[in-house]
């Protein structure tokens, strides 16, 4: 059972008492079914039997407690803002994740009534069928406090941990591109080695982390371009295992500092392209037998998939080998589900069967993620968790276990976020402790991926879980309804017949929408639409303008 998970925050003689460590890994772009464990789970499968090997993420669910029904945000930089925040990641403008862009910051532009420095100019995919919608936009930059924040400063989740030592390692992507003012360390944390964009090759990286020119946006206002660094040098030729290097170098240090409590975010780049692998475990994994089960089949990835497993492995013998172990909670998450190549241009990616889509869908294999919790001594092995959870719950979780209050720390602007400690006892949630029953997503723009419902392109989507049934609103003008908890495969669609419940949810999400979204961050109608062009055989229909044109009556 989990048992004095929190410390005893009183002190005595003004002593104050040990805290919990904890170090929290993030994955990129991890299908929830690239875990052995997670799909022997689902589909009642021996783990033997499947083409990727986790054997330390098996070890890791052996000892700790999973959760079967985590979400994610659909791409990753909107689900490391919530990390960071405890909020919704719309709330922030933060919409979706994409590589360097022009900013009016970088750019050195005026910024419009009611936008952000660090709004976006325009991202867009080079879609050729007509689109009914333009897209919104968005942030890029978790807000510090800055000159350039307008009085907009967000608690991170690393100045909450007032009394911790935080430490980042890895990806960023929350940062405005490299601006002056939101990298790690003007987060709280002790930059060990990182680089602020939403990939990085494997090999021969360190040059592009250590560019410091402002030849990309040479308007920046700032003597030099902080896109990130490489750290300190180790002797690992592959990123993923330089990382894990500082990353142990790190636990070797605390370990000798037991006066003080740490945080570590490490944050892999694996598994996001580019694809690259090491070349004896990609030659292993091209000649085994069990190449294309649930449509796993490429060698490179099932390479990327073995180099972040080692990496987990290594994290939990140096705990175990420091004496770590029994005072550090470990927490392992992907920040969205895995890129599905049924659905991407190339084909390239895994497979989230029977979960449907995968990575910018707002179906179950775009946002359903591996989430789990261990901590020796502290929580009983094997645990199972159905209850639904997501990413906004990871900061006033965190908080939690090491004894503190996130609510009342975040006073000004309320958390979305509630901790999910009780969880980790009572797996069936018995005791009502954990009482979020409602999920928020926005994703409002139009995607080269293809729709998992039709070979086109992904137009903007938000949805709403509330309970056990989940809406997906397609700006497009269609509806979609599933009862998540008998169908978290989304094969039958209740939205012709359940009506009543289908509009219920709508409103309910839009209401949401238009109380929470600014509305740049919503699609817009696109005045150049040709209807009798249109690629699809639904019609367009117009389901928001409505709602948009109550906006500044909210």
């Amino acid at each position: 059972m989990f048992t004095d998970c929190k410390p005893d925050t009183k002190q005595e003689s003004d002593k104050p008492t040990v805290r919990p460590n904890i170090v929290f890994i993030l994955a990129d772009d991890y299908g929830i079914m690239d875990t052995q464990a997670y799909a022997s789970k689902v589909l009642d499968i021996s783990m033997d039997s499947t083409f990727y090997e986790t054997p330390n993420i098996n070890r890791l669910m052996a000892e700790g407690v999973s959760f079967s029904q985590a979400y994610a945000n659909q791409l990753c930089s909107p689900t490391r803002a919530s990390i960071m925040t405890g909020k919704y990641a719309a709330r922030l403008g933060f919409t979706t994740a994409m590589p360097p862009r022009e900013t009016y910051y970088n750019q050195s532009m005026d910024i419009p009534n009611g936008y952000y420095a660090h709004d976006v100019l325009e991202h867009k995919d080079n879609i050729e069928i007509e689109q009914a919608l333009i897209n919104g936009t968005s942030n890029s930059a978790v807000p510090t406090g800055t000159l350039h924040d307008a009085g907009r400063d967000e608690l991170s989740i690393a100045e909450a941990l007032k009394d911790y030592h935080s430490a980042f390692i890895g990806k960023w992507h929350i940062g405005g591109f490299g601006a002056k003012g939101y990298q790690p360390a003007d987060q709280g944390f002790e930059p060990i080695a990182w680089f602020d964009a939403g990939g990085s090759v494997y090999y021969d990286w360190r040059k592009g982390w250590d560019n410091k020119s402002k030849e990309r946006f040479p308007k920046m206002p700032q003597e030099q371009w902080e896109i990130g660094d490489s750290g300190n040098m180790t002797t690992e030729e592959y990123l993923t295992d330089d990382l894990t290097v500082k990353a142990l170098d790190y636990l070797d240090k605390r370990a000798k500092m037991k006066e003080e409590p740490f945080f570590l975010y490490f944050s892999h780049f694996a598994v996001h392209s580019p694809y690259q692998g090491k070349e004896d475990e990609v030659a292993y994994f091209g000649s085994k037998a069990s190449k294309g089960w649930n449509g796993h089949k490429d060698p490179v990835y099932a390479s990327m998939v073995k180099g972040l497993d080692r990496s987990i492995g290594l994290i939990l013998d140096k705990l175990k080998q420091t004496g770590l172990e029994e005072n550090t909670l470990v927490v392992f998450m992907s920040d969205n589900g895995g890129i599905d190549s049924k659905i991407t241009p190339r084909g390239d990616g895994t497979d989230n069967a029977p979960f449907l889509g995968g990575k910018a869908c707002l179906t179950e294999g775009g946002i359903r993620v591996p989430l789990i919790f261990r901590w020796k001594g502290k929580i009983k092995q094997g645990g199972w968790v159905d209850v639904p959870v997501d990413c906004t719950d990871i900061y006033p979780t965190i908080l939690d276990v090491a004894g503190y209050d996130a609510k009342a720390m975040v006073k000004e602007n309320s958390l979305d976020g509630q901790s999910i400690v009780p969880l980790l006892s009572d797996f069936q949630n018995l005791q009502n402790n954990y009482g979020k029953n409602v999920h928020y997503w926005h994703y409002p723009f139009n995607v080269i991926y293809n729709s998992p419902y039709e070979p086109y392109p992904l137009t903007p989507h938000s949805a709403i879980r509330d309970g056990d049934y989940k809406l997906i609103f397609d700006w497009y003008g269609r509806l979609h309804l599933y009862n998540i908890e008998e169908d978290p495969f989304e094969i039958n669609d209740l939205a012709p017949e359940m009506t009543d419940l289908r509009d219920t949810l709508f409103k309910k999400l839009m209401a949401w929408l238009t109380k929470n979204v600014e509305q740049r961050y919503w699609p817009t109608l696109n005045p150049s639409y040709i209807p009798n062009k249109e690629s699809r055989d639904t019609p367009f229909v117009d389901l928001f303008s409505e709602f948009k044109a109550n906006i500044d009556k909210i």
